[in-house]
């Protein structure tokens, strides 16, 4: 199979929306479930026979309501439903994973509020204007720094508050929780950039692998899904480990299923990339489905809902009914109740 990395665009994933949006199928929120097309199982943990509900993924933890990536923000998630928490992770400069959205600094943390960083505010190629990257500071220099509200719109009254956590401190939060919850919770880890952090000399799948395995999590069906935009990396895990792995979709442009089965047991699609405007499935589930591979869709966002959609619910109720295996949200409490109320009604 050919490595070539599949093209992905954000321009491509948001002239999606419009679709969407103006469908009047999607206005009474009911649309009819599409029949999935020989579905085949995988012996992994997001094709449990015995767990048919989709997965709750705490995006970023709880970032609805604390700053993302922070541990009262994970332990947020995990007390209302999530079934995973969501690390994002990137280098710092002595090698550490650390978990950010973004190798950037300024969007999530008070790096601008530390004068003893002011000479590390640089240039570098991919993002727009100067900034503090991961790459460029210590583990020991960016425990320093405190989390912040990345959306302007939503409450800053915990700014400041909590420290940037390592990808094993994510581990740990969510391995102590699995015995106060009396269930199963996972982590869904994403490698940022890693081709741009290979070409920094840094060695992504060994750190997440080493990592996992300290903690016995790298073993077949531990509580762990790797996420990733680039094919490059996945393809190279799934000679490693047996864990599932997730590719990530901006765009339907150029997307082989196939191929994607071969190296990945599930895809991570933009949201708007599965209905058309009628309201209906555009067929992307169903072809994932028809190679075996599992959908979780992201981002669903109560407060930046689609106008289509009356409320929360409504718009999860859509997506459960298309047939995803698994939603990212901000506001997981919102994704439990409507899993709740949906198993109310038909039982």
């Amino acid at each position: 199979m050919s490595n070539q990395k599949i093209h992905l665009t954000r321009r491509h994933a948001l002239a999606a929306v419009p679709a969407m949006l103006a469908t009047a199928g999607l206005a009474a929120c009911q649309p009819k479930a599409p029949a999935v097309l020989n579905a085949k199982k995988k012996d992994t943990p997001m094709s449990d026979p015995e767990n048919a509900q989709p997965l709750v993924i705490g995006h970023r933890g709880a970032p609805g309501y604390l700053p993302e990536h922070t541990a009262p923000g994970y332990d947020l998630a995990i007390r209302m439903g999530a079934d995973y928490i969501e690390p994002d992770l990137v280098f710092t400069k002595d090698g550490h994973l650390v978990v950010r959205h973004d190798h950037y600094l300024s969007d999530t943390t008070d790096v601008a509020e530390h004068p003893e960083f002011a000479d590390r505010k640089t240039v570098k190629d991919g993002h727009e204007g100067e900034d503090w990257f991961s790459e460029d500071l210590t583990l020991a220099e960016i425990k320093t720094l405190r989390a912040t509200q990345a959306f302007k719109s939503r409450n800053h009254a915990a700014d400041g508050k909590f420290e940037i956590l390592t990808f094993g401190e994510v581990m740990a939060l969510a391995q102590e929780r699995i015995s106060m919850q009396g269930r199963q919770i996972g982590i869904y880890p994403e490698t940022k950039l890693p081709s741009y952090f290979a070409s920094l000399g840094y060695d992504f799948e060994s750190a997440v692998l080493d990592e996992l395995s300290r903690t016995d999590w790298d073993r077949p069906g531990s509580p762990v899904f790797i996420q990733s935009f680039e094919d490059g990396i996945l393809r190279s895990l799934r000679g490693k480990t047996e864990l599932p792995l997730i590719m990530l979709l901006e765009s339907a442009d150029g997307v082989d299923m196939k191929d994607i089965a071969t190296y990945a047991d599930g895809i991570g699609p933009d949201k708007t990339l599965l209905a058309g405007k009628d309201g209906t499935s555009t067929g992307f589930i169903e072809a994932a489905h028809k190679e075996g591979l599992k959908v979780h869709p992201w981002t669903f966002r109560t407060d930046r809902l689609p106008k289509v959609f009356a409320n929360a619910q409504g718009e999860f109720d859509f997506f459960f009914d298309l047939g995803v295996d698994g939603v990212f949200t901000d506001f997981s409490n919102d994704a439990r109740a409507a899993l709740l109320a949906r198993a109310a009604r038909s039982g």
